[in-house]
């Protein structure tokens, strides 16, 4: 492995970037309303990644991003990079479907597994599994050999967590580990002395096993809440993890209802976080926590080019946020070819982009801080 130099998501992609709330950071794009409107959707809540309306209203996106970069040629190939079979394999055969396109995914990680592994999935919307990221140069052959040619008819979608920035497999667990200090700090301010990080941690490790996926939706806010009520001492660990398993506390909006009855026996400033989560979720909003998510922002840009160029590059894995070298080549070589390069990013605004008053403080949002490139030598 190498460090190559520092570069910045939008340094290969511009704007051209919508995270969590599908509102195009490129801000002549047409907002999620209007989008959403002309699918035949108004008002609709905002989709989540694996279904169908949001590769609708992605396509949608897609074709008037394709038009404003002065093209008078329609999409007619879409080629996605992600790295989970489920959440971009998913998304990538919806919006395959949806495009009525052709095209081809190409799904990564790195793994221990000393033989590199790849394989093609037969199906109706072709995807292509690799167990090394530096198979990107392969898959392109790929590409190559089954006519599928890269220029001004392609749109080429990459997922912005765990590839193009922390790639699955090699640096990914530096952005899980942000979003736990996250966690961590939000709760250790809000309970200040009264804090336990032990009991913290127990309820934090317990709760986000997959078993607790019911129960969770495997949503961050929603688990850190549930962190601070057991570290406010409001639940036992122990008694709220019976409670789940037996069918008792069968859903979040069952537990905040619950939590709402008991306000009295939470300090003030513990009532007034958890009105703010009680409306939000209530108005349906999927990052109902704003605190936690803005401490995550601020983790997350301080863990982005934070090291020397020098540093040793397993250190750099572990302790930056990392962009990948092979996914940057590719990129840049398909846009040199013609394609239209877009990217996707499941980490809500919150966690993403500074407010007004921390961009005039210096902040960045996350794809414009400039980070060290690594991948194979």
């Amino acid at each position: 492995m190498k460090v190559y130099e520092r570069i910045s998501v939008s340094d290969i992609l511009g704007d051209n970037l919508v995270y969590r709330d599908m509102q195009a950071m490129d801000t002549r794009l047409p907002r999620f309303a209007e989008l959403s409107e002309r699918a035949g959707w108004p008002g609709i809540a905002i989709p989540r990644k694996t279904s169908v309306e949001y590769a609708q209203i992605m396509v949608a996106l897609l074709e008037e991003a394709q038009r404003q970069r002065g093209l008078r040629v329609p999409i007619e190939k879409l080629v996605y990079v992600g790295d989970t079979r489920m959440n971009d394999g998913t998304a990538f055969t919806n919006i395959f479907n949806a495009g009525g396109w052709r095209g081809f995914a190409f799904i990564g990680s790195e793994s221990p597994q000393k033989v590199t592994v790849a394989s093609q999935e037969p199906s109706s919307a072709p995807i292509y599994y690799a167990n090394r990221w530096a198979d990107l140069e392969r898959f392109n052959a790929f590409l190559q050999a089954r006519g599928l040619t890269i220029d001004e008819h392609t749109v080429v979608l990459i997922d912005l967590d765990k590839t193009l920035l922390g790639a699955r497999g090699r640096n990914d667990k530096v952005i899980d580990r942000a979003r736990v200090v996250a966690a961590h700090r939000t709760v250790e301010v809000l309970l200040g002395d009264d804090f336990d990080p032990e009991s913290f941690k127990a309820a934090y490790d317990l709760f986000n096993q997959q078993e607790y996926h019911p129960f969770t939706t495997d949503n961050q806010d929603y688990l850190t809440y549930i962190c601070l009520m057991v570290s406010a001492g409001l639940y036992g660990r122990d008694e709220l993890a019976e409670a789940v398993n037996a069918g008792r506390m069968a859903s979040f909006p069952q537990f905040i209802g619950e939590v709402a009855e008991r306000l009295a026996e939470l300090p003030g400033n513990l009532r007034q976080v958890h009105g703010d989560v009680f409306v939000n979720v209530q108005k349906g909003d999927p990052t109902p926590f704003k605190a936690f998510r803005q401490n995550e922002f601020i983790v997350t840009t301080s863990w982005l080019g934070n090291l020397p160029d020098d540093a040793p590059v397993e250190r750099m894995l572990q302790e930056e946020i990392v962009l990948t070298q092979e996914v940057r080549l590719a990129a840049e070589a398909w846009k040199k070819q013609g394609a239209l390069l877009f990217s996707l990013s499941d980490k809500p605004p919150e966690a993403s982009v500074p407010t007004p008053e921390q961009r005039a403080e210096g902040y960045l949002a996350i794809h414009e801080i400039q980070t060290h490139a690594v991948g194979a030598d």
